[in-house]
């Protein structure tokens, strides 16, 4: 499963990378962003939850 953060709507809450820090991070300007490029097997529920739960639908899945 590969996801991406958008810009654009991520407002830096860090519901992501509190709950899935291996999939998730902050950039310089304190927003999300991916940072692997394919989600792994053991981190797939945790990265599915912070989609889910992101506030402003800022992570899509890209496949």
């Amino acid at each position: 499963m590969k996801l991406k953060v958008e810009k654009e709507k991520c407002i830096g809450c860090g519901i992501c990378v509190s709950s899935c820090p291996e999939v998730y991070a902050f950039d310089d300007n304190g927003l999300a962003y991916v940072s692997t490029d394919t989600v792994e097997d053991d981190s797939r529920g945790s990265a599915v939850d912070a989609l889910e739960n992101c506030p402003t639908d800022a992570i899509l899945k890209v496949e």
